[in-house]
């Protein structure tokens, strides 16, 4: 059999790469569509500020269930076979959303959600790295944090278009079924498609060579790799592989001492900062933020819309910075970013006065408040969106990268559902400002962290990272 020539394998490393990463995409309008319903499952299920902020974040401890149970069956079953689960998953949450009678039911639904998307946010990253050649993998992995944006974008674009339509979220729009509805129901599509496209990828190798599959691995190596360098990456893996079992929960834990691998704690803190700096109470409560300042419902869609449009173009920076400077100098920078705009909002927030029960901005100050979240927003796109899933799929070696991720992945949503179930509370309590100086402590917090504890990977093999 001839070699593939480079131009053809790299189209079709991108290709493969592209179609796991539409379960970014997933993850991304599974977590931004509840952004619009918010004002419908209030109306609907006559829910107080506790109940609907359960609702809302009810997908993220589905997600913890998700990414961690995902991480162990992909040891067992594949990557791609997880992947595909996930995707028959995202299916039935987004019909059950939507044709939801009560928050039990709707919780259930999107419980079962969440463990897609918890599944997703770690094996698509998981798939790609172990796909992907060295010199640009972290552009390939980045393609996902693309993908979840470009879900958040269209999941915003969708309700804002929808209510625009229907006059608001709560309103009926077709066949007597309210709006906010037809905003789960537009995730049918996307998910219809990752699950067909998902039939016509192959396996991970690094997957087929823990399992014995030793003449598959070679096939799919043939399919991402110049024909000539197959052995000697096959031998490489089978090097970080034990022989006397396969991978399992028990590596992350240093048979010699004892203790969990000190790799391990660091991505757990890498998957912990992400969610402390408070970036998805942007996307989950854009909307009901806005609005709580003095927005319009209307303008609050909109403005969600156009974040998701600077989120966008920040990753895309990302993806062309991220293989020339590294994942550190990324990091860090993001940090110092998020630290800086989190505390403008906070002065902003400060300055907000009571108008009929409401918070009102002054016109400067609601101009500064956009400013500077939208920065924000930008800052965590060029880093610690994209770069903690890129670190998080590459940094574990190849014995315990699935129970890495497990592990990484379960608290990375148990941050993300305390922070999302808070907001609520923080807001009725100690007001905008008070829950943005929380967060932006935190991104101060992060900076020393990535500084501290956080290793290169720029450039290394997967065969060369190590257990500390």
């Amino acid at each position: 059999m001839t070699d593939r020539k480079p131009l053809s394998r790299s189209a079709y490393i991108l290709i493969i790469c592209c179609i796991a990463a539409i379960g970014g995409f997933l993850f991304g309008f599974d977590s931004g569509v509840i952004n619009g319903t918010v004002d419908g499952l209030q109306s609907s299920f006559n829910s107080d500020s506790v109940g609907t902020g359960f609702n809302v974040a009810s997908m993220l401890l589905g997600c913890a269930v998700g990414a961690f149970f995902a991480g162990r069956l992909a040891d067992r079953f594949g990557r791609r076979t997880v992947l595909i689960v996930s995707a028959i998953f995202f299916l039935v949450s987004a019909w059950g959303s939507g044709i939801a009678g009560d928050s039990m039911e709707f919780v259930v639904y999107r419980v079962l959600g969440g463990m897609a998307v918890g599944a997703a946010s770690v094996m698509t990253p998981a798939y790609i790295s172990e796909v992907a050649p060295s010199r640009y993998r972290g552009r390939l992995a980045t393609i996902q944090q693309v993908a979840i944006i470009g879900g958040l974008f269209m999941a915003f674009l969708s309700n804002y278009v929808l209510a625009y339509v229907s006059s608001s979220a709560v309103a009926e729009l077709w066949f007597g079924f309210a709006t906010w509805r037809w905003m789960f129901w537009i995730e049918l599509l996307p998910a219809s498609v990752f699950l067909v496209a998902l039939l016509f990828i192959p396996e991970s190798p690094r997957y087929l060579i823990s399992s014995g599959r030793q003449s598959e691995a070679r096939r799919v190596l043939g399919l991402v790799m110049p024909e000539q360098e197959v052995g000697d990456k096959l031998d490489e893996i089978h090097t970080t592989l034990d022989r006397d079992h396969k991978p399992r929960l028990s590596d992350v834990v240093n048979r010699a001492t004892g203790k969990v691998h000190g790799i391990v704690w660091v991505g757990i803190g890498l998957a912990v900062f992400q969610q402390l700096v408070g970036i998805n109470v942007v996307f989950y409560y854009g909307a009901v933020l806005w609005q709580s300042v003095g927005f319009s419902e209307g303008d609050a869609l909109l403005i969600n819309v156009i974040s998701g449009a600077v989120s966008i173009g920040a990753c895309l920076l990302a993806i062309a910075l991220i293989d020339k400077i590294g994942r550190k100098p990324l990091l860090w920078v993001g940090s110092v970013g998020m630290a800086i705009t989190l505390a403008c909002l906070v002065f902003a927030f400060s300055t907000a006065t009571l108008v009929d029960g409401n918070l009102q901005l002054s016109d400067d100050m609601g101009v500064f408040a956009l400013l500077a979240a939208n920065i924000y927003v930008f800052s965590f796109n060029v880093s610690w969106g994209p770069v903690m899933w890129v670190m998080l799929g590459e940094m574990f070696p190849n014995q315990m990268r699935g129970s890495g991720l497990a592990i990484a992945g379960l608290f990375q949503w148990l941050a993300n559902f305390g922070i999302t179930m808070t907001f609520p509370i923080m807001l009725a309590s100690i007001g905008l400002a008070g829950a943005y100086g929380f967060y932006a402590l935190c991104a101060a917090l992060s900076a020393f962290f990535v500084l501290r504890w956080v290793q290169e990977t720029r450039g290394k093999e997967l065969e060369e990272m190590a257990y500390e």
